[in-house]
């Protein structure tokens, strides 16, 4: 079965580090850059030798502050820490969401136990007809579906924007991560000026930051 989101458990801190530094971080986030060798260096140290050891010592308050103290990193800068990497495992979206598909098929969905994105993008990784044939669809009704899904696990894609990168003649986070920025974002300018997907303005800088986030999803 392919993995919905990066193996938290086999990115060592030093691949974080590497990933943050490479990232064209939001303002609020570029704190983060300060002296992140030593800090990650000294969370190591603790005891966090992957992303996965880093998450669960981030995960509540009390945790935090332990490693904070264990450390020696402000727990301002864990918590910065902790909101940026939990955004690259952005939470399944319910297929319910994907609203302007079939919806007789999204309740045939809905019957097989297909309540969001990851549960049908993992109950089609290895192909469509397992599913097709146990919600009687045809793989082709289904595969609107699963671009949705497959797309929706890059960092910031909605089921919305993802419906325009499928307009955009994207159908999943490889070729995304694969696609000139300069030529994605025109093609997604013109699928959203006759599709009317989404209001407001998605700019280059954007779709710069979502080709870089797409290369990291498995």
């Amino acid at each position: 079965m392919a993995s919905y989101y990066v193996d938290e458990h086999s990115t060592n801190l030093k691949a974080l580090q590497k990933r943050l530094q490479n990232t064209d971080l939001i303002p609020s986030q570029e704190p983060l850059l300060e002296g992140i060798s030593g800090k990650l260096s000294s969370i190591r140290k603790a005891g966090a030798h992957s992303m996965a050891d880093l998450r669960t010592a981030l995960k509540t308050a009390k945790s935090l502050q332990a490693l904070s103290e264990s450390s020696g990193v402000d727990s301002h800068y864990l918590q910065l820490l902790r909101r940026t990497i939990n955004g690259f495992f952005p939470k399944p979206r319910a297929l319910k969401d994907i609203d302007w598909l079939d919806k007789k098929v999204l309740k045939d969905l809905d019957k097989a136990g297909m309540k969001n994105t990851q549960d049908l993008f993992e109950a089609t990784s290895g192909g469509t007809a397992k599913l097709a044939r146990q919600t009687g669809r045809s793989t082709r009704e289904l595969r609107e579906f699963v671009k949705i899904s497959d797309l929706c696990r890059i960092q910031w894609v909605s089921p919305t924007f993802a419906r325009a990168l499928v307009a955009a003649g994207c159908s999943n986070a490889a070729e995304v991560a694969a696609a000139d920025p300069e030529a994605l974002f025109e093609a997604v300018a013109k699928a959203n000026t006759q599709g009317k997907f989404y209001r407001g303005k998605v700019g280059l800088r954007d779709i710069r930051r979502l080709t870089a986030a797409a290369a990291y999803v498995p």
